[in-house]
């Protein structure tokens, strides 16, 4: 497998550029996976990998040759696409084999990689049939087999499990890290979803507006976003945010007509006066109300078996979730009293959006 180098990509159209100085380094054999709101940049990003999209300036390297100009067929890249791409008219095998065919490969060699593809992704049962003739889970796994048959460098994803139901996602998340583990390919994998980016990446590249907010391995993101961005994106439920006041002479932050002693906070000396501070839902907790940072009434409750997420109306229209233990007998109406855990509290800069360290 190879590896890929962005070094300062671009992309333009005319005079919008929509890609800035994208500077990413893929070892061989990672999964690394793009991520961030539809018009961030991360499927342009993908398509100027396989080229299907022109590099507007910079070099792109895989295994370090510099690719700019090749066309995708010379990239020694497969890519798995939302919308599956099968052809109708074939069978499964013959869409798995049709790119060697095409190449000239040898009919042996074709009909040994099928059958292994198909070994691998548990379709073997399905060779003879045609794409109308399968459900969505199937057919993605056709048009993966597709791709592995080609034994390319790189495997490129783009937002393969969209189109799939709930169920059939989380399968199919599973089954495409099975065979990342299997194969060792390296792999760049594009979603919308945070949840595939977390439970699927060795790194997750966050983009925001064509730019890239965060590079990081996933539980890294999670606790120390670079960004209000990033902390607001990577988590579900989002981490809450909440507009505050820096006073050093109280050694306090006023947020939402509250006073929180800074005691337990790390805030460093050069602090902006006007801050956001972050709490993920599970650092906050009930506790008696002369201790609270902040109170509200219960306004809806998410009983999902494993976990409670309670979202809290805290005045100003502002929500705040929760996650309280399973079995907690917190109801809709009840007034409660929550504060946070001071060293799992995260503080930006309210100008910049800049995560204030450490």
């Amino acid at each position: 497998m190879a590896g890929i180098a962005l070094k300062k990509i671009r992309k333009s159209y005319g005079a919008l550029q929509v890609i800035h100085d994208v500077e990413i380094e893929i070892e061989s054999g990672e999964f690394l996976v793009l991520v961030g709101p539809s018009g961030c940049g991360k499927s342009t990003l993908l398509r100027m990998i396989a080229g299907l999209e022109e590099i507007s300036g910079g070099e792109l390297d895989i295994d370090g040759r510099m690719v700019n100009l090749l066309p995708p067929a010379e990239r020694n890249i497969a890519m798995v696409f939302q919308d599956y791409a099968l052809y109708p008219h074939m069978s499964v095998r013959e869409n798995m084999s049709f790119g060697l065919k095409m190449r000239g490969g040898d009919p042996r060699e074709i009909e040994s990689r099928v059958n292994q593809a198909a070994d691998i992704l548990k379709i073997e049962d399905y060779l003879e049939r045609r794409p109308a003739q399968l459900s969505g889970g199937q057919r993605q796994r056709v048009a993966m087999g597709r791709a592995i048959v080609r034994e390319p460098a790189a495997f490129l994803f783009d937002e393969p499990l969209s189109n799939l139901d709930a169920a059939l996602r989380v399968e199919m998340r599973l089954e495409i890290a099975k065979l990342h583990r299997r194969m060792k390919a390296t792999t760049v994998y594009v979603t919308h979803d945070q949840v595939e980016a977390m439970t699927l990446a060795d790194r997750i590249v966050v983009m925001n507006g064509g730019v890239v907010e965060q590079i990081g391995r996933p539980l890294d993101l999670y606790h120390k976003p670079s960004s209000l961005f990033v902390a607001r994106f990577i988590g579900s439920p989002t981490m809450n945010t909440v507009p505050a006041e820096l006073s050093r002479e109280s050694s306090a932050i006023l947020a939402l007509g509250k006073t929180i002693k800074t005691d337990g906070l790390d805030i460093p000396g050069s602090t902006p006066k006007n801050v956001v501070l972050g709490i993920r839902p599970e650092d906050l907790f009930q506790c008696p109300a002369d201790e609270a940072w902040f109170s509200g009434e219960l306004m809806v409750a998410e009983r999902l078996g494993s976990q409670t997420y309670g979202y809290v109306e805290v005045g100003h229209s502002k929500m705040l979730s929760v996650e309280f233990p399973r079995n907690s007998e917190v109801n809709v109406g009840d007034v409660l009293y929550l504060r946070g855990e001071p060293s799992r509290t995260h503080m930006f800069d309210a100008s910049s959006g800049k995560r204030l360290a450490p």
